[in-house]
């Protein structure tokens, strides 16, 4: 899957709020994307910190990428689980998503994603577990 196909489908697939992260695919291969979160203040909570909700919406989007560039094109398909650990809090700047598959089954697709900050540092680390529809 080419970058401009990816970038255009994932346009076409996500909610309107999910375009709102304005999500830029940087890279995509067999089994891994890398995406580029632009910083926003308007994902950050109360606390002055990016939410939660935006980065688990972010590991989520990523791995649907990887997983669709792995089928040759976006197949239906649902997240089952989405366990994330939440490392350090980021205030600003863009956010680097690497969106790994681990297991392709027959029905089920296993993965890991990193979600960095503007330094390098990992903030959020995600696994997930998808079924194949």
């Amino acid at each position: 899957m080419e970058l401009v196909q990816a970038q255009k489908m994932l346009e076409e697939l996500v909610s309107p709020w999910v375009r709102q992260l304005n999500l830029q695919i940087e890279a995509v291969g067999p089994e891994q994307s890398e995406l580029r979160m632009p910083f926003d203040a308007a994902f950050r909570h109360s606390g002055g910190v990016i939410c939660g909700q935006t980065f688990m919406a972010v590991a989520d989007t990523a791995m649907v990428v990887a997983l669709s560039a792995a089928l040759g094109g976006f197949q239906p398909m649902t997240t089952v689980t989405l366990n994330t650990q939440f490392m350090r809090p980021v205030t600003d700047g863009d956010l680097r998503v690497i969106a790994r598959i681990l297991r392709r089954g027959k029905n089920l697709v296993f993965g890991e994603i990193e979600i960095f900050d503007a330094s390098g540092r990992m903030a959020v680390h995600a696994t997930t577990t998808y079924a194949l529809l």
